[in-house]
């Protein structure tokens, strides 16, 4: 068992926070008759500079927020998020406190220091309670490290399986964490607002409703011009925002530093090794890991495989949807769009990262002539 003090990471982090002062180039780009371009993406083997895996902590029925006695102790369940762990991050958080408002403590623990651990840790902390988190892995080692960033609460729950108790847990959460995200909007947290575009497979009205509601979604268009919007006749544009988890993780952790926090590196095996936590408060936010910890059997990994290509500072927007996505990012291009059930491989495959590629390139040589 490790425990890591805030001194030691604070001193550790003065370059990377001098990196996080960096701002987001953003160069609009515009045709002849000043309407809205797309610089192509440059997509190639040659410009890839790594592939990575992640495994999505995912439940038919949803994220699990909920509380339950465990002797003494109050444990509050806050995992399974699924593809949408950044997205949520902050309004799952606020449920799983609500959970405990009643129950009298002053020092809590939170099991896990990926976006969700770090968010539901900050939200206590903010409430004033002392804060250790117990965890296996930190930041960079974390699931959520592997993040593309894009807020999108999306791959979530199977809607035949989800309770409409759980979709008005769903709703809420996406609206705390739509507002939170936009309070943090800057270079510091790494946080962008970014005109994202969404290749539909055939006519949708635009008043269908988006995930979490329309009203988080500024500035909703339906385009049917195919020779302006990348060679594809319907066209959903809308502005959501963009968050790099590298910086905005490490910005989590600095955070939670600052505000008095200890982290303890330590891997919890059940719910035995949980009761003799000196914290009578104890919130599981262990992502995948609570298949083990709790015996959540209904939990399980969806994997999936990014190619991370050169940094091109001119790429100002995201598209995703049919061959997948795009999100322009400091450390990268990112392209993605896999979804493998119950894979519980980390290992980048050959041909998958082949299959993303060429896609995306068959794609973007379609809509640039």
């Amino acid at each position: 068992m490790t425990t890591l003090h805030r001194r030691q990471f604070l001193q550790s982090s003065l370059i990377a926070g001098a990196a996080l002062t960096l701002g987001p180039k953003r160069l609009f780009a515009a045709d002849k008759d000043g309407k809205r371009a797309f610089l192509p993406v440059k997509v190639s083997r040659e410009r890839l500079i790594r592939s990575v895996v992640g495994l999505r902590p995912y439940r038919p029925g949803g994220f699990l927020v909920e509380a339950e006695k465990l002797g003494e102790k109050l444990l509050v369940h806050n995992y399974g998020h699924g593809g949408a762990g950044i997205t949520l991050s902050w309004g799952s958080a606020s449920l799983a406190v609500e959970q405990a408002r009643s129950f009298s403590a002053n020092r809590s623990a939170v099991i896990g220091c990926g976006v969700i651990g770090l968010s539901t840790a900050r939200v206590l902390q903010r409430r004033g309670m002392s804060v250790t988190i117990y965890a296996k892995d930190l930041p960079p080692q974390t699931t959520s490290n592997i993040a593309g960033g894009f807020w999108y609460p999306t791959s979530i729950y199977d809607p035949r399986t989800a309770t409409p108790t759980f979709l008005d847990q769903f709703n809420q959460a996406c609206k705390t964490a739509n507002r939170a995200f936009q309070l943090l909007a800057g270079p510091e947290y790494a946080v962008r607002w970014i005109d994202s575009f969404e290749l539909l497979s055939g006519p949708e009205p635009i008043d269908a409703v988006m995930p979490g509601g329309n009203d988080l979604y500024p500035d909703i268009q339906i385009h049917q011009d195919r020779k302006r919007y990348f060679g594809i006749d319907y066209v959903r544009q809308y502005t959501t925002m963009l968050i790099e988890p590298q910086m905005y993780l490490n910005a989590l952790l600095r955070d939670f530093y600052v505000a008095g926090g200890k982290i303890v590196v330590k891997e919890l095996q059940n719910k035995e090794e949980i009761a003799q936590l000196p914290e009578s408060l104890v919130f599981n936010c262990s992502g995948l890991g609570a298949r083990k910890l709790v015996g959540d059997q209904t939990l399980g990994p969806v994997r999936g495989q990014l190619e991370i290509l050169l940094p091109q500072a001119e790429i100002d927007y995201c598209y995703l949807g049919m061959v997948g996505y795009m999100f322009p990012r400091h450390d990268g291009i990112v392209l993605g769009g896999t979804f493998e059930h119950d894979n519980w491989s980390t290992d980048p495959d050959p041909a998958t990262t082949t299959r993303i590629i060429n896609d995306h390139a068959q794609f973007v040589s379609r809509w640039k002539k």
